[in-house]
């Protein structure tokens, strides 16, 4: 019995054992599977929490993408233009001077013109296909013309091919610059449309084949190049799509990480997802990076076209179009200036490439592949350095617009400024400087230039190295203007008709005059010597001072200061006798404006460097008028002018009248005491300019009116060569009869008489060429 219970005990014992086994094992099962349901209750709860935050994160970067492309993409610096050249039949623009403007322009020449952007010459007619451009009157069309010159300028314009006479015909303004008032990119914006199809379909071929065909990221493509890079040890292959490259320039740093790498992947998808194929295209084109202009970043296509090639993106050549594909890769690194060769071999590349996909026949490729690159001459920037003319236009800017207008974005300036002009007067600044450097050392110079016919501001300089952004000594300087004044105390003369001609003979004789307070002034002539009596064209051209202060204390220091008042000089004239000889402190661009009334017939016009400007909608601007008022008497500017041509042709700048035999001139040379100041103004039919030469530290020079500032103007002419003056019949005018010694007015054949213009008031001829009347002749009534 007991041992059946110890049997039976034993017995029970064995199943407990298996038990307990199996109950750790249960609970270590239930246990992983807890952990398991706890790691995969962690798993989705994260991938939620994940999902919700890139969910949150691509919402933020949508509201980021959707202000980016439905806002305002680029803040597009400010255009500035030149001045639009105008040709109708009489027009004072030359030959040569047309051809300079269209070499400027990028027009090609060429036998026969067959599309935009050509032109074709002979010696007296030039046949252009005018370029299509905004104006600010409006569009203009592309127009076929021929234009044909005369020794006077332009003879005719005609619209081909019906030959009809046109009143007026414009150039397209020459694009100076870009303003840039924020950051350091520079962009051209040009429509997907107006792109050529040759670079749309290089950039696809080249950059990202199935860009029409992906959602903004390629897979296949990111394993492929991650494929190579292996292999290669380095980076050699890019997988990333056209939109993941226009989010990285949009959006990104050039800073390389996965994290950086999924935030562009992502923008890509939603900017894919958002926008249409051709928005992301536009985008890219205009935004992709293209090169660098010294201290600017050159952006977009549209730049590129200019910055390589001078010329609007839609007259390139096709291998031109390729380089510029080819250049999207490195642009430092395919700088066709420094590195020809490797820019070739990456243009032919992209040439080689569409020819192989059927976008070009073998004969284009080989023709494209055998081109030059064809890069603009290095001698035009594509952006002009015009510090002193700029700082102009801001200051007007401001005074008409305002002072947040180049802040708005897309904005278009148009000047006055003539960029032939410009350069001619920066070379003939810098070459005549560094001459007179070497006689006297530290001289400086302002220079400006005018249109005639327009009032505008067609070249400033304002150091003797042009492009230095400083002190504007066009603008800003005050020195004693001299013999300049001259002009302006003979005009005031000579419109008192009834007493004075150019012929009448005025005292050169020592004259002292006290100012009241004790003090006296006894001004003399340069030579020191007197002659007595003069007349008073000699004493003009030949710049004495004597017979000048004489004459213009006759008819009244305040009238010869209310003269060049109207005439625009913009600050107060000293009333007292000094001021007869120029002590008056004035400004090369003051200078320009009151001799720019001198050379428009009397009309004073402000001086204005602006005519227009537009919009991003490219509306224009409402603004005010230049004011504009008679000043002269025509009548009496014309004798002005005439006396004027004198001194060019026989008097104070008769070397100039040397080195222009053929072409009459108008001008005036002024130095101020002691040769501190030499100052020159002159003007032919075209042009008015007006210069300083002189030291910053107001010390002596040494230079003469004529050897210092007259040197730069007749530099300035031989870089542009001048129109004859005109010098048209104007009402009130008759050519005169006068005895040269004595200046009375005489009637032809009456003894040794000058032929000279007078106003038709004062001419009054002696009867009987000034002898007395015999008996019959008093009974006749002669």
């Amino acid at each position: 019995m007991a041992k059946a219970k110890a049997a039976a005990k034993k017995t029970t014992r064995k199943p407990a054992k298996s038990s307990k086994k199996k109950v750790s094992q249960k609970a270590h099962s239930s246990r992983f599977r807890k952990v398991i349901k706890s790691l995969w209750g962690l798993t989705w709860k994260l991938a939620i929490i994940a999902i919700a935050a890139t969910s949150f994160y691509a919402i933020y970067l949508d509201q980021i993408i959707a202000q980016k492309f439905e806002g305002q993409k680029w803040h597009l610096p400010a255009q500035v233009f030149s001045r639009s050249m105008a040709l109708y039949p009489g027009a004072a623009v030359n030959h040569p001077q047309l051809m300079a403007e269209l070499s400027l322009l990028g027009y090609r020449k060429v036998a026969n013109p067959t599309q935009v952007g050509e032109f074709s010459a002979s010696k007296t007619r030039i046949e252009l296909w005018r370029r299509p451009f905004l104006h600010p009157e409006g569009d203009q069309v592309a127009q076929r013309v021929m234009i044909s010159f005369d020794q006077q300028g332009v003879d005719s314009v005609q619209r081909l091919p019906d030959n009809r006479e046109m009143a007026v015909f414009h150039l397209e303004p020459v694009l100076l610059d870009r303003m840039i008032t924020t950051g350091d990119e520079d962009r051209l914006f040009v429509k997907t449309e107006h792109m050529p199809s040759t670079i749309i379909d290089a950039l696809i071929l080249v950059e990202d084949r199935s860009f029409y065909d992906h959602y903004g990221i390629n897979p296949a493509a990111i394993a492929r190049a991650a494929m190579v890079n292996i292999n290669a040890g380095r980076t050699v292959q890019g997988g990333s799509t056209l939109t993941q490259q226009l989010a990285k320039n949009f959006f990104l740093s050039s800073h390389r990480s996965l994290v950086r790498k999924a935030r562009e992947a992502l923008m890509a998808l939603i900017i894919d997802f958002r926008y249409s194929k051709d928005e992301i295209l536009e985008a890219y084109l205009n935004e992709v990076y293209m090169g660098q202009a010294k201290a600017r970043g050159v952006h977009g296509m549209g730049l590129a076209s200019q910055f390589y090639f001078g010329r609007p993106i839609a007259e390139l050549t096709i291998d031109q179009q390729a380089f510029l594909v080819a250049v999207i890769k490195g642009p430092s690194y395919y700088n066709p200036w420094r590195f020809p060769e490797r820019a070739q071999a990456r243009r032919d590349l992209v040439l080689r490439i569409l020819m192989e996909n059927d976008k070009l026949t073998v004969a284009q490729y080989k023709a494209a592949a055998g081109a030059p690159l064809g890069l603009r001459s290095g001698k035009h920037s594509v952006n002009k350095k015009l510090p002193a003319f700029f700082a102009r236009v801001r200051e007007e800017l401001n005074e008409r617009y305002g002072s947040s207008l180049l802040q708005q974005s897309g904005v278009k300036v148009y000047t006055t400024l003539d960029p032939i002009a410009q350069e001619a007067a920066e070379k003939a600044v810098i070459d005549t400087l560094a001459t007179l450097d070497k006689r006297t050392k530290d001289v400086q110079v302002g220079m400006v230039v005018t249109d005639k016919y327009t009032g505008g501001i067609a070249a400033m300089v304002g150091d003797k190295q042009p492009s230095y952004d400083g002190f504007n000594r066009a603008v800003n300087i005050r020195r004693p203007i001299g013999s300049l004044m001259k002009p302006f105390v003979y005009a005031t003369v000579l419109n008192n008709g009834s007493k004075y001609t150019l012929a009448s003979h005025i005292e050169d004789k020592p004259i002292t005059l006290e100012n009241g307070q004790g003090q006296t002034w006894s001004p003399r002539n340069v030579t020191n010597e007197f002659s007595g009596n003069v007349p008073l064209l000699q004493a003009f051209k030949d710049s004495m001072n004597v017979p000048t202060v004489n004459v213009g204390i006759d008819v009244g220091v305040k009238n010869v200061a209310n003269t060049l008042s109207k005439a625009g000089w913009s600050e107060a004239v000293p009333t007292y006798p000094s001021m007869l000889l120029g002590a008056v402190n004035g400004s090369p661009l003051m200078v320009a404006q009151v001799f720019q009334t001198l050379a428009d017939g009397g009309r004073y016009r402000k001086l204005s460097s602006v005519t227009a400007v537009l919009d991003s909608q490219n509306n224009p601007l409402p603004v005010k008028r230049v004011p504009s008022a008679m000043a002269l008497d025509p009548a009496t500017d014309h004798l002005v002018q005439y006396a004027m041509s004198e001194v060019v042709r026989q008097g104070t700048a008769r070397r100039l009248g040397n080195a222009f035999p053929h072409t009459r001139l108008a001008g005036k040379t002024g130095t101020s005491n002691d040769s501190r100041d030499s100052w020159f103004a002159g003007f032919d039919e075209r042009n008015v300019a007006a210069i300083w030469v002189g030291q910053d530290d107001n010390s002596k020079t040494g230079l003469y009116g004529s050897s210092g500032a007259m040197a730069v103007y007749q530099a300035f002419l031989q870089q542009r060569p001048p129109l004859s003056l005109r010098m048209s019949p104007v009402d009130g005018i008759v050519n005169g009869y006068f005895d040269v010694n004595t200046g009375v007015a005489m009637q032809p054949g009456c003894g040794d008489v000058e032929l000279l213009p007078a106003l038709e008031s004062s001419y009054q001829p002696a009867k009987n060429c000034g002898e007395p009347l015999s008996w019959w002749q008093k009974l006749v009534g002669q």
